[in-house]
């Protein structure tokens, strides 16, 4: 419950009853503005010398009321009587609401109060001074009976709008857990989607696969046979990104140099489709290859790179990837020079909807998404663009050396 609230309550619960009300902190220092103070309390309080004893009364007069387990009503160091409700959550004593700021009705009886008049016996000062003494003459008074059956109400009051608060507060926090977790479910729901149709995409080209590799070797034999070389290289690379997807297909998790070899045979091809279009550069540092990254984690970002910053050039285009170690991570950035990319696009490329061809645009987003779900949320993708025509754009992969595949989450 915030303090406006209490505020409000404490208000009208002080023009209902006619005596004063604040709510004070374990220490006694009020938490709310003062309700309905008489004008010698307000004086007496506005002396820093007297307050800390009026606040010292209210403290003694909750904590009492905590250990006994029902409304403390007392005699403060000025003469006045007070009550004190405790106020707490789980055990945990938050402070109390103070109440009355009245003299007593002298009708004979006993009644039972904590006197905490004396806590102060120098303090008298205040008696020789007669605008104080006009001011606490004019204070009103109360019987014990009524003052109690006040104190009482207060009590259950407050505990029950504690009690109430607090359930809504819990209830309002696991609301919130609820909304992450369904949040969670929809993530991972749609991780489970982009993972499924990488894996119907690379069983597609599984139609009887021993023929396919028959008919390559047949190609690459009569190339040699006559001669060409260059066409034997070539079916010899499609030949090896084609074991790679479907020997592979089935580990979510391969060394980074299977990666980067992929990703080296499906730039060679696309470089003789391209002819000097584009030209591409691989360097990887020494102790990165062994590493454990996702499963055609790398083509889809360079893929991306050909599609938006080499096709559209007519020559002149650069890929460049590095990997190099970094502290418990090792880092892969594919760089290009193309003409970048917004910030807008950048947000909706990792939201997977940059555009019209759905392939493409789930691209970056399922490397995004796969990569926070193997390694963590601060593993995903980074990046890094000025969006000026040549300045290009970088991508980077932080993959965490000592990561154990052992810990890999259940499959979603």
């Amino acid at each position: 419950m915030s303090v406006a609230t209490l505020q409000k309550i404490q208000d009208n619960f002080s023009a209902a009853v006619g005596a004063a009300m604040v709510i004070v902190g374990p220490d006694g220092e009020p938490v709310t503005e003062p309700s309905g103070f008489t004008s010698f309390c307000a004086a007496i309080r506005s002396r820093p010398g007297w307050r800390e004893r009026c606040c010292h009364c209210d403290s003694v007069g909750g904590r009492t009321a905590l250990s006994n387990g029902e409304p403390c009503i007392y005699k403060c160091h000025c003469g006045l009587v007070d009550f004190a409700a405790p106020i707490t959550i789980c055990g945990e004593y938050l402070g109390a609401v103070i109440c009355g700021q009245m003299n007593l009705v002298e009708d004979g009886s006993a009644p039972k109060f904590m006197d905490l008049s004396e806590l102060f016996p120098t303090e008298e000062a205040w008696r020789r001074d007669d605008e104080l003494l006009r001011m606490f003459r004019e204070i009103g008074t109360i019987s014990y009976d009524k003052l109690r059956a006040a104190a009482y109400s207060l009590y259950y009051i407050s505990s029950y709008i504690v009690e109430e608060s607090y359930r809504n507060s819990v209830s309002e926090e696991l609301y919130r857990n609820k909304l992450r977790l369904m949040e969670e479910s929809k993530r991972r729901a749609e991780l489970e989607g982009s993972l499924r149709e990488a894996e119907l995409r690379a069983l597609s080209y599984q139609v009887n696969p021993h023929f396919l590799f028959n008919v390559l070797n047949t190609i690459g034999r009569l190339a040699l046979i006559e001669g060409a070389e260059e066409t034997e290289t070539t079916v010899q690379a499609f030949a090896d990104m084609m074991r790679y997807i479907l020997r592979k297909s089935g580990a979510p998790l391969v060394p980074l140099s299977s990666e980067i070899e992929h990703v080296e045979n499906y730039l060679y091809l696309l470089a003789l489709r391209l002819g000097d279009r584009f030209d591409f550069e691989i360097v990887a540092g020494e102790g990165t290859g062994a590493v454990l990254c996702p499963f055609m984690v790398l083509q889809p970002i360079v893929e991306n790179c050909i599609n938006y910053a080499i096709e559209p050039r007519e020559s002149g285009g650069v890929i460049r990837i590095e990997t190099r170690r970094e502290g418990d991570d090792v880092l892969v950035d594919i760089i290009d020079n193309g003409e970048g990319i917004s910030p807008e696009r950048k947000a909706a490329a990792l939201a997977g909807n940059a555009g019209g061809d759905e392939r493409k645009s789930i691209g970056i987003s399922n490397v995004d998404s796969r990569m926070r779900h193997y390694f963590g949320e601060d593993h995903g993708l980074e990046i890094v663009s000025p969006h000026e025509d040549g300045r290009g754009t970088l991508v980077r992969l932080r993959i965490p050396v000592d990561f154990d595949p052992a810990a890999i989450p259940l499959p979603l």
